[in-house]
């Protein structure tokens, strides 16, 4: 039995600038049109950035994408997921689907999608992406739940919420008590082949991720400073990513707060790289391998994930990881491949002296074979399937 899905996202490929939600949703479905009994097609907004110009090459048309799907991109107002043309757009496509999986909670498509879903008795899968998880930073919380009162009114009756980990599947229950959670974690592509550039002078610590309050980067950044003072330890820590431009000069002042020059160096170090901070924004593609084969380990100390991709990836390429514990990521030190640890300044300085006297090279491998054992996107391309069908055959 064929099944007509519509993937209905604030935001698509190449927004990589929104964060992991893009690229994960972007990789499954490139696997799910290629299955037999799919028929994929995708409804999105023109926007890649936060900025009126930061636009993907579509506006208002259809785009092949080689799998065999089709990607509407509809024009964004702002730069942003505000799009009159998709709001328009969304009822005729709902109706003409046999299923709708929508992505996101507190944006501008969430609640016409619910109550088109309502309208013409269309199943729905729904992926919060962790936007129902919370951390001490969280804003506008009475907003939040007021709008959450209003989706409960108005979702469909066949509503299946679709989370990552078991984590983001507690904090789901807690805002949706009444749906069914199914849990389908997040695939990775692991490289065919992996290398790695050897050198051991200092101890290359890689951030990779969007620049956000809740990613733990200032705790991070004074986890090294007392790496230096406490252990002696010479790092380098280079910060790949984009984000609010006020929260990434908070992040550069923090930098010169901490000792560190205008070009990522501490004051009164000579060694060229040594005990230094580079920004050095988005990396994609062939950047990002190349941030791979140069890193010793890679740290996410996010106060809170759903999932993480970026652990998912370092671990493909062999790079061991150190995961905070508001990650899923707990079975990294059960694997051999990285270490699950509070995110507070001391506890990760000590855990980037203990990873930096370990096997670290030996460790990334456990890792990768790990990915490759259990998170391919074809198994996960394959569950979802089977949770699509299930919906629909009921």
């Amino acid at each position: 039995m064929s099944v007509r899905v519509l993937r209905i996202i604030p935001a698509f490929y190449p927004a990589v600038y929104w964060g992991g939600a893009v690229v994960s949703v972007f990789s499954l479905c490139n696997v799910l049109a290629s299955l037999e009994g799919m028929e994929l097609e995708v409804l999105t907004t023109n926007a890649a950035g936060p900025k009126r110009r930061d636009r993907a090459s579509g506006v208002n048309s259809f785009i092949r994408y080689p799998p065999g799907y089709d990607v509407y991109y509809c024009h964004g107002l702002f730069g942003t997921d505000i799009s009159p043309d998709m709001l328009l757009a969304l009822w005729g496509r709902v109706r003409e689907a046999d299923l709708v999986h929508l992505s996101g909670v507190y944006s501008p498509p969430t609640m016409p999608t619910l109550m088109a879903c309502r309208l013409f008795r269309k199943a729905l899968v729904w992926s919060p992406h962790g936007a129902w998880q919370r951390w001490g930073g969280s804003t506008r919380l009475k907003t939040k739940r007021v709008w959450d009162l209003a989706c409960r009114a108005i979702a469909p009756k066949q509503c299946v919420l679709h989370v990552t980990s078991i984590e983001e599947a507690r904090e789901t229950s807690k805002r949706f008590p009444c749906a069914e959670v199914v849990i389908i974690p997040n695939g990775v592509d692991a490289p065919k082949e992996v290398a790695h550039v050897d050198e051991r002078r200092f101890l290359r610590v890689v951030y990779l991720g969007r620049l956000h309050p809740k990613k733990g980067i200032e705790n991070l950044m004074a986890a090294c400073k007392k790496l230096t003072e406490q252990a002696e330890v010479d790092w380098s820590l280079i910060i790949a990513g984009s984000g609010d431009p006020r929260y990434v000069r908070q992040l550069e002042n923090k930098m010169e707060e901490f000792g560190f020059g205008s070009q990522g160096r501490q004051a009164g170090r000579s060694e060229a790289l040594s005990s230094s901070v580079t920004f050095i924004g988005e990396v994609t593609g062939g950047k990002k391998t190349t941030l791979f084969e140069n890193a010793d380990v890679v740290v996410a100390p996010s106060f809170t994930e759903n999932f993480g991709m970026v652990v998912a990836e370092a671990l493909a390429h062999g790079v061991p990881v150190i995961a905070s514990t508001g990650t899923p990521w707990h079975r990294v030190e059960e694997i051999g491949c990285g270490l699950w640890v509070n995110n507070d300044p001391e506890t990760l300085a000590k855990a980037l002296d203990q990873i930096n006297r370990m096997p670290m090279r030996e460790m990334g491998q456990r890792g990768r074979e790990w990915m490759q054992r259990e998170f391919s996107w074809s198994d996960r391309a394959k569950d979802m399937s089977s949770l699509y069908h299930s919906l629909v055959s009921k």
